[in-house]
């Protein structure tokens, strides 16, 4: 390759870097929500436009590791240059996209080969969601949908096929927009691409109804906030006790603390029982605290909720079952476990849990004789959506997130975890706390709207929020993943045709008569 050729191979590279990147913006804190509906736009030009196969998979993969350092770029104070080699893992799985979309939307594509790019394209990267999902290779965060939690209709979409088909919805439009745009040809294919999104959205946002309410249930969410030092630990908790005290005469049904807002394990500790037993019973509800410490009545540590009631400790508890990779353990600690020296992992790995829990509250709860029935999820586990489907198909009838975003706190991270959990709220149709030790605290209905006004990194305070109950089951608690399995499906039936030639190849340009000669 010639040096000019180098120079705009590496000009095209950064280019790709920096299209991959774009789609940050539409999660909080920017928040730009409807930038998703064209971020993804400027990569798909570049990779329709890749010289070759073998250009549009190193496109492909470069945006992803621009999309992944962006996404995730809260993650340095406790990565630092692994960061870098994450991303360049995780941005292959963009690989086989980029040839997708070339293959699909490259040169002139015909109105078939357009039609179905408006299906595969989208259908590619949800696959790519659901592989990353996997929590060995970091979890769901920063899936495309997730930057539509305000967005109603985007919330009535989330409960019929989950946020897989909000992203699906999202890179969609982001597909006929590229065809409206870029491809003179099939511009009616995008055109009636764009009136289907539309059609989908709107008949989520008037023809899905939201969940029907049955009663309301009282929480209180203490964020105690910052306290670093050797004495940090017991200062936060002196002050959860302090503002969880406040709390008294105010008619509540649960009290909730964030993340580790614990070090010892209150069942071999009397006296620490004792004190919190004391601290229930002054604001007659219930306590579903958190403990970061070994367990009293075996080996490791363990992330637990625990439920204290006036009573004294009851037999309810949660042990976090899906850990943070290089946070609370180190994968293959054995060869890694000297990136403990230059990251923030965690020195010795936490234990996991080995199933899921429901609690009931001890005191009858607003539903009837039966106390209100409580499904914990630990902080990265709120990111999980087939967790809390599970829990509410166990009987959950409100979802509670313990969360501790300390280490990131003048990031962008605490308020896209507190958003989540309006994801997870309409797609379950139930209730959702998010409390957390130092911010942001926030309630929402099962409808997935915000109860109330968050609280930020800067307090220090309690918030006490009355949150509507439903018994209503949404399509996604009853179907599930649907949106995955119809995507592997498409994409399967598009490489089966292409395969067999069923679409025309693309061409740079439409295709000219040859000229006659004299002598022709």
């Amino acid at each position: 390759m010639s040096g000019a050729g180098r120079w705009r191979g590496g000009g095209r590279g950064v280019l790709a870097v920096g299209c991959g990147a774009l789609p940050a913006f539409a999660f909080p804190a920017p928040g730009l929500w409807w930038w998703a509906y064209l971020a993804l736009v400027p990569w798909l030009l570049l990779l329709r436009t890749a010289p070759g196969a073998r250009r549009a998979g190193l496109d492909g993969w470069l945006g992803g590791v621009g999309f992944v350092l962006a996404v995730h770029h809260w993650l340095l104070p406790s990565l630092h240059v692994f960061l870098l080699p994450l991303a360049a893992l995780l941005g292959l799985l963009w690989l086989p996209w980029g040839w997708l979309v070339r293959s699909l939307l490259g040169g002139v594509p015909s109105p078939a080969r357009a039609a179905a790019a408006l299906l595969a394209v989208p259908s590619g990267w949800l696959l790519i969601e659901l592989v990353r999902s996997w929590e060995g290779l970091g979890g769901p965060w920063g899936l495309l949908g997730a930057s539509q939690w305000e967005v109603p209709a985007a919330l009535r979409l989330a409960s019929v096929g989950g946020i897989w088909l909000v992203s699906l919805l999202v890179v969609a439009v982001n597909t006929a927009v590229v065809l409206l745009v870029a491809a003179p040809g099939p511009r009616a294919v995008g055109v009636a691409g764009l009136a289907a999104c539309a059609l989908v959205a709107g008949t989520a946002a008037w023809g899905v109804g939201a969940p029907a309410e049955n009663g309301t249930v009282r929480v209180a969410l203490v964020q105690p906030g910052v306290f670093g030092g050797p004495d940090g630990p017991e200062q936060r908790l002196a002050r959860a006790e302090e503002l969880t005290r406040a709390l008294a005469g105010q008619r509540l049904d649960l009290v909730v603390w964030g993340e580790s807002g614990v070090g010892v394990d209150p069942a071999g500790r009397p006296e620490l029982a004792a004190r919190l037993t004391a601290l229930s019973r002054a604001v007659d509800a219930p306590i579903l605290v958190n403990v970061d410490a070994r367990r009293a009545d075996r080996s490791g540590i363990f992330k637990s909720a625990v439920l204290v009631a006036p009573t004294g400790l009851t037999a309810e508890r949660y042990d976090k079952m899906r850990l943070v990779p290089f946070g609370e353990y180190v994968p293959a600690r054995e060869v890694l476990g000297w990136v403990t020296s230059v990251g923030k992992a965690a020195q010795e790995d936490r234990r996991r849990g080995t199933t899921p829990v429901v609690m009931t509250l001890p005191a009858p709860g607003p539903d009837g004789a039966q106390g209100l029935r409580v499904g914990p999820l630990i902080c990265f586990e709120s990111a999980f959506p087939d967790m809390s489907r599970r829990l509410v198909k166990d009987g959950a009838g409100l979802l509670v997130v313990q969360s501790a975003t300390s280490t990131f706190q003048e990031s962008w991270a605490p308020a896209q975890h507190a958003s989540l959990a309006a994801l997870r709220a309409a797609e379950t149709g139930r209730p959702v706390v998010h409390a957390t030790l130092t911010g942001v605290s926030a309630a929402y209905g099962p409808d997935g709207r915000r109860i109330g006004p968050v609280l930020g990194t800067d307090a220090s305070a309690v918030a006490v929020r009355e949150l509507p109950l439903s018994g209503t089951t949404t399509g996604y608690v009853r179907w599930g993943d649907w949106p995955l399995y119809g995507a592997l499906v498409v994409v399967g039936a598009v490489c089966a045709a292409e395969g067999a030639g069923a679409f025309r190849r693309p061409g740079p340009a439409p295709r000219v008569r040859r000229a006659r000669t004299a002598r022709g």
